[in-house]
């Protein structure tokens, strides 16, 4: 038999290092971060709880995004934002020189907005029902898309006619740190890695919470390429 060389040896050595640090690696992942995590009061992050439907939503997404494309709205002070943007269901959240609002038509088309998918309306009641918000049904759904560089500063909702249903907000792609405070822009700012196929759902005391997102790192997810897409439901109107 014969015996392995000190390069072999290393290589061996390396491997079964790797092995043992990757498999420790996700056992840890696993062990500290769990599936239902509560982020504040009325707040719950659901963990990979759109992962198997992810695909589907892209699907659908696509057919949305060729009817009312993609754009970078300017802010009532006239700055354009990094972050693109298209709606679809009921209700399309819009920013321009106007201010912020929504309005039932694509200011880009003059059509209404293309229609919520099955996918979409089913998602956001099982992910509200799961977070304790059995009664949400959403009418509005903004789509917002990420690419590398693009953030979202700390902001509330409060475009919506009725505070008393939730947000619910669907990462999908790019990982992406999500911001969460209080109700006061003072308040401390916690922060929680987002990864596809999480859910973050908020309401209640949260309902008007500052949050926002960092900006994105670059990378290329099997599902979206180099960007991340985030699915956010309200009750507009």
């Amino acid at each position: 038999m014969q015996t392995p060389g000190p390069g072999q040896q290393r290589q061996s050595a390396r491997k079964k290092r790797d092995s043992v640090t990757t498999g420790s690696f996700y056992s840890l992942f696993e062990s500290e971060v769990p599936e239902r995590e509560i982020i504040a009061s009325g707040a719950i992050l659901l963990r990979r709880f759109a992962f198997e439907s992810a695909s589907e939503l892209m699907r659908d997404l696509d057919w949305i995004s060729a009817a009312a494309p993609f754009r970078h709205m300017i802010t009532p002070g006239g700055f354009r934002m990094s972050v693109g943007m298209t709606n679809c269901g009921y209700a399309g959240w819009i920013s321009d020189r106007k201010g912020y609002r929504y309005d039932s038509r694509d200011p880009l088309s003059g059509k209404p907005w293309p229609v919520m998918p099955e996918s979409f309306r089913l998602l956001a009641h099982s992910a509200a029902t799961e977070a304790g918000y059995p009664d949400f049904v959403s009418d509005a759904c903004l789509i917002n898309r990420y690419e590398p560089g693009a953030r979202l500063t700390l902001h509330q909702d409060r475009n919506e006619q009725d505070y008393t249903a939730p947000i619910v907000s669907v990462s999908l792609g790019l990982p992406a740190v999500f911001q969460f405070g209080g109700n006061s822009r003072k308040d401390k700012v916690r922060r929680f890695k987002l990864e596809s196929g999480d859910v973050v759902v908020w309401g209640r005391e949260s309902r008007l919470a500052y949050h926002g997102v960092a900006a994105l790192k670059d990378g290329d997810h099997p599902l979206t390429g180099r960007c991340r897409i985030n699915l956010t439901f309200r009750k507009a109107l």
